[in-house]
This record gives structure tokens, sequence and C-alpha cells, in this order.
């Protein structure tokens, strides 16, 4: 896949797409065999480079958190080898999100899957976590 319109493509073939406009779209993935949802999005950025990338990212709290909570996300941002949480906006609130950003060199079918699977998964073990439930 070599632009966000193919992956834009085939992710309408294999999921929910709930929101869609140039360049953002957002779907929502089952979990846990239908008994959990979780909200993942993708955008396409431009990196220092000059590259398109391919950012796919999940909501797992909002901002506000108290300190211990925050404490347990920055220690996993340090153990993470994929991943990274960065705080970013939606719908005019501030949101911790798990994001992980991925050239579209590279970039397959397979790849996609699993980038959707781990940000989506991994993202609702720390939602819950964080918040003690299900928020996103």
């Amino acid at each position: 896949m070599r632009s966000f319109e193919q992956v834009a493509d085939w992710v309408a073939q294999r999921y929910t797409v709930t929101h869609l406009e140039p360049f953002l779209l957002a779907l929502e993935l089952s979990l846990d065999h239908g008994r959990r949802r979780q909200s993942v999005f993708l955008s396409e950025l431009i990196d220092e480079d000059g590259r398109r990338v391919l950012r796919v990212s999940t909501a797992v709290a909002e901002r506000g958190l108290g300190e211990d909570a925050l404490a347990r996300a920055l220690a996993f941002n340090w153990q993470s080898r994929t991943g990274y949480l960065a705080l970013g906006e939606m719908g005019g609130r501030t949101y911790l999100h798990l994001c992980e950003n991925r050239t579209y060199a590279g970039l397959d079918a397979t790849e996609l899957e699993r980038a959707l699977l781990r940000v989506g998964g991994m993202g609702d073990r720390i939602e819950r976590r964080l918040q003690g439930g299900d928020a996103f």
C-alpha cells in the first residue's frame, strides 16, 4: 500500500468505518470475541524527512489522569518498542493516545492488519488499566 487512499479502501472492505475524511479515518475494532470494542484512527502525516507516513492511534484516557495513572503511562512509554503515548485533541478535548507511525514503503495488508490489532488491543488494555473500564 503506497497511499492513504489505498489504506482507506482496504480498511473499508474489512472493518466498520465510523468516520472518513481526507487523510483521516476512524474504524471500530471488535475485541475479546466481540465483548469489547475499540476505536482506532488512521491519519497521514509528513515526517521530518518529508515522507508520508501512516499514523495508527487509539485514545486510551482523557487528559487529567491522576499522578499514579500518569506514572503507569510513562512507564509503559519507556518500555514500549513499537508504539508510544502522546497527547492529541479530538473534538476540542485532549486525550492520551497510543500511537504507531508506519512508512508506506513496505506497508502491506499483513502489516496494516498487525498494526491495527496491536494498537487497538494494546490500547484497550491500557485504557482498562488507566481508567478501570471501557471509555473509548
